[in-house]
Parts: C-alpha cells; sequence; structure tokens
C-alpha cells in the first residue's frame, strides 16, 4: 500500500475486526475516518447478486462526475477487466479477502491518472455481505473532478492476508492483459499464501489456517 488513505483505513478496519475475518458493518463510525470519508464507499450484493455502491464519497463521485449510489462497481472498468473485479468483490464478500488494486483511469477528454484502490470486508451476515473501500488518486492533477474518469484497466492486483502481511510492502502482482476466460471462481484469490498459476497470472492463496 503506497497511499495514506489505503493505509489508513487499513489500519482502522484492522483495529476493529480484533483478530476475526471482518468486523461488523454496525461498529464502523463515520466519526472515526471523517478525513477519509469523501474517498470511501460501501458496496453491497444486489438480488442479481451483483456488487453495486450502496455509498460512495462525495470527492469519488465527483471524480466520476456522477452519484455513483446503485450503480454497478465492476462497471467502472473497461469490459475485459470487469469479470475479474466482479469475482475479486464476490471474494471480499464470501472468503472476507482483502483485495489492493492498482488501475489507470481515464477521462473523457482522454487524460490519465493512476490510482490505489483497497477494499476491505464487513460482517453483515450471510444474505447482507458489504465491501468497505477507499480511492486514492496517485497524483492530483488539476483535471481531476471536473474531466470525469469514463473508463479503467487494472495494472496490478494483491490479495492481502491480514495476519502475516500488516503493510510490508510485498511487490504487486502484474495484470497485464485481463481476458474473462482466463478468470477463476473467487475461492481461488481467498488470501495471499500458497501460489498457483492461471495462465499468465500467479494467484496466492492463504488467509487463517482452521
Amino acid at each position: 500500500m503506497n497511499q495514506n488513505g489505503s493505509i489508513t483505513l487499513f489500519h482502522y478496519w484492522n483495529r476493529l475486526r480484533d483478530g476475526r475475518p471482518a468486523p461488523m458493518r454496525s461498529e464502523v463510525e463515520p466519526a472515526d475516518i471523517k478525513s477519509l470519508l469523501a474517498d470511501t464507499f460501501i458496496l453491497e450484493r444486489d438480488t442479481r447478486g451483483q456488487a453495486v455502491f450502496r455509498l460512495a464519497g462525495t470527492r469519488l463521485c465527483a471524480c466520476y462526475g456522477r452519484e455513483l449510489k446503485g450503480f454497478s462497481f465492476p462497471s467502472l472498468w473497461r469490459e475485459k477487466d470487469q469479470r475479474l473485479v466482479s469475482r475479486l468483490i464476490q471474494g471480499v464478500f464470501d472468503q472476507k479477502s482483502v483485495v489492493l488494486m492498482m488501475f489507470e483511469g481515464f477521462s473523457h477528454n482522454g487524460r490519465s491518472n493512476k490510482f490505489e484502490l483497497l477494499a476491505l470486508p464487513l460482517d453483515g451476515g450471510v444474505e447482507n455481505p458489504r465491501c468497505l473501500g477507499v480511492v486514492s488518486a496517485a497524483e492530483k492533477p488539476f483535471w481531476l473532478g471536473a474531466d470525469p474518469i469514463t473508463d479503467a484497466l487494472i495494472d496490478s492486483i494483491r490479495v492481502i492476508d491480514p495476519e502475516k502481511e500488516l503493510l510490508n510492502n510485498r511487490p504487486a502482482i502484474s495484470v497485464p492483459s485481463l481476458v474473462p476466460d482466463d478468470i477463476e471462481a473467487p475461492e481461488t484469490i481467498s488470501a495471499l499464501g500458497r501460489a498457483r498459476r492461471i495462465r499468465h497470472l500467479v494467484v496466492f492463496d492463504g488467509g487463517r489456517e482452521e
């Protein structure tokens, strides 16, 4: 993790969970992370089983030039990356994975900027999984918030085991090309640990050992 927003939210989430796979969604107090609220979001699973925005911060919405509440989360990415994004978030919902993603966003007028996204699980029960996340711009160019991001491509992903990781700066997994047929079920990306290769990706398993 390189961005202060990701680091701060991770530590807050880690304190709340206190050794559990995830904290309860009711334990998150907006006042505790008020400096991050403009860049944070909460995802939920809709009736179709898709990840959609339940809430999104004002700066995040301005970055995309629209209110994100109710919009599909994977739809923010280019079509060839959408299935991977969906699988990653389903892993956050179901396996309580922690996902760190670097991506490049492209604006309506053809500009681009790098972003870091952290997605953290919240325990809302089997019927109401939630994901708490933050998006941080690597740089803050003058146009960000005025020229909306309309497209994005993943640069790299990490699936973190918070028990072992705790910001030890392991290298991210480079993602040069993401084709939907290359992606396995979310169980294969549940946490960081044992490695297996899925075509051009190296995916790490792990998490808490029972």
